[in-house]
């Protein structure tokens, strides 16, 4: 790998970085402290679009790991840009909860399924079959379709659940019409957390736990990569890619002394 300088921001997954199952990676909570100590700006990521980052602030200091709302960024987050940006002040019909709804309202979009500009597709726990029918028929009608992450399933405690990614696909196979999915691992999510922080590329690290969305992601928007073993991707399926990440740590245990 090319040399490059000294890390001075910092970009981080959450879920099988600094939690996993519910719980806190051993280390994170340590990590997390170093990090807000040295003043280095930083952001934690995530493609779960579920919940505002006021209530993952506060998730995760439930778990003692004490990120402020302001250092997290969601896909439901970058989502709501990219659109405002798009179509400003524009409608759309959205599938989703609390933290995706809030983004879109707040960057001044209505929500509506009375011809929408927009149909979409974030994460919930209960995807509705009457709300994908109404999605279906909108984007029949010419509604765009914006998703905002391509996962296709997600973790919980007794094993995958479906995720936006795999309801995407229900979508686009009824519809004909490929989504535009904005989260990792779209270098646009990449960007706007660079921005987020006042961040470069040549010094800035991203670490996650999936090469897919990740590292992938990292490694186009010219970042330090660093791959952690406590989450998706296992040690001996990173040679499988035809990327790979700048560093491999067992943990973010082993990350702190970085900082």
């Amino acid at each position: 790998m090319s040399e490059r300088g000294p890390i001075e921001y910092w970009l981080s997954d959450m879920d099988g970085v600094l939690v996993h199952e519910g719980r806190p990676v051993p280390g994170a909570e340590e990590f997390v402290d170093r990090l807000a100590a040295s003043g280095k700006p930083f952001l934690i990521l995530t493609n779960n679009s579920i919940y505002t980052r006021r209530d993952l602030s506060a998730r995760l200091a439930a778990l003692g790991l004490r990120v402020p709302a302001e250092s997290i960024w969601t896909s439901a987050l970058a989502t709501a840009r990219f659109l405002a940006d798009q179509r400003p002040q524009g409608s759309a019909y959205v599938i989703g909860e609390a933290g995706l709804t809030t983004a879109l309202h707040e960057n001044d979009f209505v929500l509506t399924d009375i011809d929408p500009d927009y149909v979409v597709l974030g994460e919930t726990r209960t995807y509705s079959f009457s709300q994908i029918t109404r999605a279906i028929r909108l984007i029949e009608g010419g509604a765009r379709f914006v998703a905002t992450n391509p996962d296709p399933i997600g973790p919980s405690p007794e094993g995958s659940l479906p995720a936006c990614g795999a309801v995407a696909a229900m979508i686009t196979r009824a519809t004909k019409v490929e989504p535009y999915f904005v989260g990792k691992p779209n270098p646009l999510m990449m960007r706007t957390a660079l921005n987020r922080v006042g961040g470069h590329s040549e010094s800035t690290a991203m670490i996650g736990d999936r090469m897919d969305t990740d590292i992938v992601a990292g490694v186009e928007a010219g970042l330090e990569t660093i791959l952690v073993l406590t989450g998706v991707t296992r040690e001996d399926e990173v040679g499988r890619f035809p990327f790979r990440p700048s560093r491999v740590a067992a943990s973010i245990a082993d990350l702190i002394d970085l900082i």
